[in-house]
């Protein structure tokens, strides 16, 4: 159950109404459409996600593909003013299982509802084992500029305890593919801390990430979350849970071998080419900088103007809510001042860029400078003479902490 802007208390019912205020045509905005599709479950895994034996009668591929044309005619109705869109980004679950034809009728559908700005970066999660050289030549040729590729680890014991079904090499060859069919952008995502991972098995993974020759990573801390198989195993006593101190020790690996190659983090869990500044992902920068995006899809979450709201989870109330003409909102939350700015705060730490000084109230600069002496963060002097604090090696490893000081007094 959610607490609308209402004040009521509502269940997933896909009746919300949505009213968004005029918004600022200079505020890039960003699309993310929601593929809820996956052939396997991840044990670690809780988004929104079903494979074919979890999907009712009343939901498909194709129902889905219908439904988030819907969506996005319904969204750019609603857009006022109309404005061109920045950066798409479709994510799952598996896009690639709907292959390069069924990827291509999404941007298709984009297109169809939405103008694309010049030079817009259009990106696509993949699964390594759904995809080949052909699929690579297909995205390229709809108009996809950057691939993310799940790689998680190069140890077969690892991949296995993650529930991951592709061959430790496949993630490599992917990369490869990707790069050869023409994709100057391909991410491969790794998780890190896995019970039973060793140093030397992190050492063969970043290996792998550095013999690919990509030029953007994502590396994350295994979570262990409430209602995934995980969790139920690690409460059975089966498997340890993830040990804090071996995921800070990998992750200062993680972050020496990448800067030794000639990547730089651009935000905690991100890395991208020093030498290129278009290898950052555009479309994650927009989270990060509280700009605008909208998400289509089932379980989908959307922040516009100030306004934050997310979309029925089940593919098939999904399609039915669109199928009446309404947009399938299950919540939706009117962000005040107070709450915008601990949001600017918490997503601005974890950035290269930092936190602006001069943005923050007397009590929580001060507190601020603080962390500068307690060696959370440095303090840094742009061009313009804006001082900002930026965190430190030892402070992105207590990211959480340093925001905690900075807004409580």
């Amino acid at each position: 159950m959610t607490r609308d802007e209402t004040g009521a208390t509502r269940g997933e019912t896909g009746a919300h109404d949505l009213v968004l205020p005029a918004c600022d045509p200079a505020t890039p905005l960003g699309l993310y459409i929601h593929v809820p599709f996956c052939a396997t479950r991840c044990g670690y895994c809780d988004f929104n996600t079903y494979t074919a034996g979890e999907l009712g009668s009343d939901s498909s591929p194709d129902t889905w593909h219908a439904a988030i044309a819907t969506e996005l005619a319904l969204a750019a109705a609603a857009m006022t003013p109309a404005r061109p869109v920045s950066t798409v980004f479709v994510g799952g679950g598996t896009p690639s299982l709907l292959g390069a034809a069924g990827l291509t009728s999404v941007l298709d559908a984009v297109r169809d509802h939405f103008d694309l700005a010049p030079g817009a970066e259009v990106t696509t999660e993949s699964n390594p084992e759904s995809t080949s050289p052909r699929f690579f030549d297909g995205l390229l040729a709809a108009g996809f500029t950057r691939v993310s590729l799940g790689m998680q680890s190069a140890a077969p014991h690892v991949l296995a305890t993650l529930d991951r079904v592709h061959t430790p090499g496949r993630p490599v060859d992917a990369a490869r593919e990707a790069a050869a069919a023409g994709f100057a952008h391909v991410n491969l995502d790794v998780i890190y801390g896995t019970p039973g991972e060793s140093d030397a098995d992190l050492d063969a993974t970043l290996d792998a990430v550095l013999a690919a020759g990509v030029d953007h990573v994502s590396a994350y801390a295994l979570i262990v979350e409430d209602g995934t198989a995980m969790a139920r195993r690690v409460r059975r006593g089966e498997m340890p849970a993830p040990d804090d101190d071996v995921l800070a020790d990998r992750y200062e690996a993680i972050d020496a071998r990448l800067h030794a190659a000639g990547m730089e983090w651009y935000e905690v869990s991100n890395w991208a080419r020093a030498d290129d500044p278009q290898a950052r992902c555009r479309h994650n920068i927009g989270y990060w900088d509280s700009a605008d995006w909208w998400g289509i899809g089932p379980g989908a979450h959307s922040h516009v103007g100030g306004v934050r709201w997310s979309t029925v989870k089940h593919p098939g109330r999904h399609a039915s809510t669109l199928a009446a003409g309404r947009l399938p909102v299950a919540a939706v939350e009117v962000l005040d001042e107070t709450e915008k700015h601990t949001e600017r705060v918490m997503l601005a730490i974890r950035r290269d860029s930092g936190l602006v000084l001069s943005e923050l109230d007397d009590a929580e600069r001060a507190r601020a400078l603080e962390t500068v002496e307690a060696g959370l963060t440095v303090l840094v002097s742009d061009r313009l003479g804006g001082d900002r604090v930026v965190l430190s090696n030892r402070g992105r490893l207590l990211a959480d902490g340093v925001v905690r000081q900075v807004l409580t007094d």
